[in-house]
């Protein structure tokens, strides 16, 4: 009788595949429950991802096509994987200060404030590097860092 002992290259194939997909389905996982998370409805009613569109929706009307073209250039540095839930993350943050501000469209301090607003602290020193690429004076932004 033989035994069950990991011999040959296809038992140490099979044993690695193992750990990789769990890895895989660990890190999916993850950011599943994160989603799932922004869906639950806090105490107003409506989730984090609910507001998001909202101020989208408010705002549609407010971005002219250069403003557009800003915000699809600040967020070129995020991967194409997440781009788009990061781009409505930051038209999101932009809208709900649009409308706390009462503006009458969208301009450039506004796109950056949200912008800044929106970005998680760890990816800031990618967007100074975007900033400073655009040639925008961040002086005024200091605070919001």
């Amino acid at each position: 009788m033989k035994s069950m002992a990991l011999e040959g290259w296809f038992s140490w194939f099979i044993v690695i595949w193992v750990f990789i997909l769990v890895g895989l389905f660990w890190i999916g996982g993850y950011f599943m429950f994160r989603k799932f998370l922004k869906r639950l409805p806090k105490e107003d009613g409506k989730s984090v991802l609910d507001w998001e569109e909202h101020y989208v929706k408010e705002t549609i009307h407010l971005w002219g096509d250069q403003e557009k073209k800003l915000l699809e250039d600040l967020v070129s540095p995020v991967p194409e994987l997440f781009r788009d839930v990061a781009k409505q993350k930051i038209a999101g943050k932009i809208g709900e200060l649009a409308l706390n501000e009462k503006s009458n469209q969208i301009n450039e301090d506004l796109i950056i404030r949200g912008y800044i607003l929106a970005t998680p602290k760890r990816d800031h020193k990618f967007l100074r590097k975007k900033l400073s690429e655009r040639q925008v004076d961040m002086t005024p932004y200091k605070h919001l860092f």
